[in-house]
């Protein structure tokens, strides 16, 4: 499995999803309840970004139509969406603000 540095953990705001890249694979990091996620940054059913949604107890929600997926599965909680989108495993390295976050999009968690 190949981990990648996208991030710092003093970068990523508490329930504030940020965006990158990896290896052409958008990606929502999502930093709550003291852990860091990765989750596909697209919705299963609009096809818009995830990080541009809210964050409330370990899930995201799409701001179009209000479909929520959770953070650890990436299982969607509400319709309109019924298909999960891919997570990504996380690897901190290091310690306080200065730590590596590092994710692999090429194994789904």
């Amino acid at each position: 499995m190949s981990y990648v540095r996208v991030a710092t953990l003093g970068e990523l705001a508490e329930d504030t999803p940020k965006r990158v890249e990896i290896d052409g694979t958008p990606v929502s990091l999502v930093r709550t309840e003291g852990e860091v996620f990765a989750i596909n940054d697209i919705c299963s059913h609009a096809n818009v970004s995830l990080s541009e949604g809210e964050v409330e107890d370990c899930s995201i929600e799409c701001w179009l139509h209000g479909s929520s997926f959770d953070l650890r599965t990436g299982k969607p909680s509400g319709l309109p969406a019924t298909r999960p989108v891919p997570v990504y495993p996380v690897k901190i390295e290091g310690e306080g603000p200065e730590a590596s976050v590092l994710v692999s999009v090429t194994q789904e968690s």
